[in-house]
């Protein structure tokens, strides 16, 4: 079971984002919002908050636990640019590129088995290690002075 968040058009450009991809692709996603929290940066700062929006609708999509979560795929992809001119010497415009970028982030929930009902079935079901793992019976003598 997966979910998909996308967001477009977010103001940092793809580059910087692009900075902090491998060390969060590494981390669960809700350990890598403890990551992003103490970082400085503003990248920093608009991944926290696309992380923490895909983690929480994924929690009410799939109906699972955070800690269940792992990144299938956490990828920072090339939007859209603001163009602007600023002046420049000999009357020229110089060029300002205001690049944004959109985050595909897909959560994908891990299936756990309850080890508990393993061993339960596996114990029920063999009877003679049972009998193996009781302690013996110790008999105790009194000793006459």
């Amino acid at each position: 079971m997966e979910s998909k968040a996308y967001f477009i058009n977010l103001p940092v450009s793809p580059k910087k984002a692009r900075f902090y991809l491998p060390a969060i692709k590494k981390l669960k996603p809700i350990n890598s919002l403890d990551f992003l929290y103490y970082e400085r940066t503003d990248a920093a700062g608009i991944l926290y908050k696309a992380i923490k929006s895909a983690i929480s609708s994924a929690r009410q999509l799939l109906k699972v636990d955070d800690n269940l979560l792992n990144f299938k795929l956490l990828s920072v992809e090339q939007g859209q640019k603001l163009k602007r001119f600023r002046p420049g010497s000999r009357g020229n415009a110089k060029p300002i590129n205001r690049r944004m970028s959109h985050v595909k982030i897909i959560l994908e929930a891990s299936k756990v088995v309850d080890k508990s009902k393993a061993q339960s079935s596996n114990v029920k079901s063999n009877p003679k290690s049972e009998k193996k793992n009781k302690a013996p019976k110790l008999k105790i003598e009194k000793v006459k002075k």
